[in-house]
């Protein structure tokens, strides 16, 4: 593994709506200089990238530019079906695999260990060499089959985080949403991060509904 201070991860985006949470977390990523971060798109990926967020990002020729993210350069991409990139093998000292967002077909593929591409293969050997594997799923509902392959990667030592932001922050804009995720996404790769807010327990003052203003959760479950 990767000295605290020399981080190896793995971001994988795939074709499940909520590009914004992968492209955020990328570019927290690349803020670390002590993170050398490797970076996945499958074509269903690339096309949502393009249709939520108008970026060209293509799946097999990477052009850093695209991203429109500061230190895009930096970042070492692989092509979805390079199956010989080191990302691959459990010899490659990687620290983390992160797939956000992850469609459920891809959690299909990976509950199953069909390794059909290397998204699929690099979070197979994760889960084989003990290493932390993150998905964020974005879909509703969930069937039980949904549920089900979930269940199974769960079980498997995968985090299961599914890109649902909480509201005890009052967020005033989307990117505040966004933040809110991408921000437990940093917590649980262990890397330090002051974006999100955090609970801190509540006072009673803060529970209660502001004059003239909208019903707080509290107000709106005594009714």
């Amino acid at each position: 593994m990767s000295s605290p201070s020399n981080r190896k991860i793995a971001l994988a985006m795939t074709g499940a709506s909520g590009a914004i949470y992968g492209l955020r977390l990328l570019e927290v990523l690349l803020s670390f200089d002590t993170v050398e971060t490797h970076l996945i798109v499958t074509p269903s990926g690339a096309e949502i990238i393009r249709l939520e967020t108008g970026r060209e990002v293509s799946a097999d020729v990477f052009r850093p530019e695209s991203l429109g993210i500061e230190g895009a350069d930096r970042l070492r991409f692989h092509r979805y079906d390079w199956l010989s990139s080191p990302l691959a093998s459990g010899s490659f000292p990687l620290d983390a695999v992160v797939i956000a967002p992850c469609s459920m077909a891809c959690v299909s593929a990976v509950a199953a260990g069909a390794s059909r591409n290397l998204v699929e293969r690099a979070a197979d050997v994760a889960i084989k060499e003990r290493r932390a594997l993150i998905l964020v799923p974005r879909e509703t509902p969930l069937s039980v089959i949904h549920l089900d392959n979930l269940h199974k990667l769960a079980s498997a030592g995968a985090v299961v985080m599914p890109a649902c932001p909480g509201f005890y922050g009052r967020p005033a804009k989307v990117s505040d949403l966004v933040d809110f995720v991408v921000a437990r996404i940093l917590d649980h790769l262990r890397l330090p991060h002051s974006i999100g807010p955090r609970w801190t327990g509540a006072e009673r003052g803060c529970l209660e509904s502001q004059p003239g203003g909208m019903p707080d959760s509290a107000e709106m479950a005594r009714r």
